[in-house]
């Protein structure tokens, strides 16, 4: 037996000369170490790992079907992933489009004081003004809109008694006040710039521009209404309710010309506390009972002819209904927590589209626009034909 000086920690180590490639180990730091080779003349050295062999040594041959054996399911794992990923790539394309395409992803959209936004193919926003605030031409909560035929714009808030007046690209104009202390419930406008306001069961009339007061309309069955809309006669359409829904026509004097007595209660059988008016250009009037969910056509004599909607929340069913307008073509536009819903004249749903806020008020212009009081802003919307 020899020794050695383990290169590594300089304890002996003993070793079997004479036989090649032999290795050891350190007894006192337990390190590998190949014994001195004399006759090569290398010297003793630390076998590091990538150095040990275990058994015996393999052929090239049998090296090439290592390789194989270890790429092929290599190999075959990378085309089942770019099958996949191939498949995957255009499902999330499509996904992304639906995605950008969707007309109702409207969530997160804002509109511009001036915007030409489409929330629908039903219609485009064509002019947009108004926020949230106190100031001239600004709305706390704003449920009434009114055009004249000069293209004024007026905007009455349920509380407060404030009317705000704008021209026809929704710049400001003036404000003036009613009844501060009692809720604005309707607002029209006539042709010639006179507004009506009810306010406390009774119809009070002001010059537009100036907000003076022209009196009030006489009724002989007294204090009663609650909502009220121009006709293109000058005349107005009032929904009237003391203990009985009825349906009054004015003639442009102020006179009283025709009444509906009843008018929903005794086509659906139930009362109606609460009744939106509207009128087509034939002289038809649809009165829209928010109780019933349900909008009640009647002919120019006050003749009941149809009934549509219904509580529900399927297309042409109403969840408190807010508002009513009838466009040039005879349509009728219902608002409601789903937007504002479109039926054709005989109460045939047509669409839907959304107005980006509540819609509490409606009315078109001459132009058949239609004008959306949205609580803190107006919204003029430009129809599909």
């Amino acid at each position: 037996m020899q020794t050695f000086d383990c290169p590594k920690c300089g304890a002996p180590v003993s070793y079997e000369p004479g036989v090649p490639g032999s290795t050891t180990r350190c007894a006192y730091c337990n390190s590998q170490l190949a014994v001195p080779d004399h006759l090569r003349g290398q010297p003793a050295r630390v076998i590091g790992q990538f150095e040990v062999h275990v058994g015996p040594q393999v052929s090239s041959g049998a090296t090439k079907w290592i390789w194989f054996l270890v790429l092929v399911p290599i190999v075959i794992v990378v085309i089942i992933l770019a099958g996949v990923f191939g498949a995957l790539v255009p499902a999330l394309r499509s996904a992304g489009n639906i995605k950008a395409n969707n007309p109702g992803n409207t969530s997160n959209e804002s509109y511009g004081s001036r915007s030409r936004e489409k929330p629908s193919g039903v219609a485009e926003v064509t002019l947009q003004f108004g926020t949230e605030g106190i100031g001239p031409g600004m709305f706390t909560d704003a449920r009434s809109v009114a055009v004249d035929g000069a293209g004024r714009i007026y905007v009455g808030e349920y509380s407060g008694g404030r009317v705000q007046v704008f021209d026809s690209s929704g710049k400001f104009i003036t404000q003036w006040m009613v009844d501060p202390k009692m809720p604005l419930r309707g607002l029209a406008a006539d042709r010639k710039g006179t507004v009506y306001v009810v306010q406390s069961g009774t119809i009070s009339r002001y010059e537009g521009e100036t907000g003076k007061s022209l009196g009030q309309i006489s009724y002989a069955e007294g204090w009663g209404f609650d909502d009220v809309v121009a006709t293109p006669d000058g005349g107005l359409i009032c929904s009237w309710y003391k203990n009985r829904d009825d349906i009054v026509r004015f003639n442009s004097q102020g006179q009283a010309v025709r009444t509906i007595r009843a008018a929903i209660s005794t086509a659906s059988g139930d009362s109606e506390l609460d009744t939106r008016v509207a009128m087509d250009g034939l002289g038809n009037i649809y009165a829209l009972g928010t109780f019933s969910n349900a909008v009640f056509k009647f002919g120019p004599d006050g003749k009941f002819l149809n009934r549509f909607g219904g509580r529900g929340d399927k297309p042409g069913q109403f969840t408190a209904p807010r508002a009513m307008a009838v466009d040039g073509k005879g349509r009728v536009y219902v608002s409601d927590f789903k937007g504002i819903q479109v039926f054709d004249a005989d109460g045939r749903y047509l669409n839907v589209f959304k107005p980006n806020g509540q819609a509490s008020g409606m009315i078109f212009n001459d132009k058949d626009e239609l004008f959306v009081a949205a609580r803190t802003k107006v919204i003029r919307f430009s129809l599909s034909q």
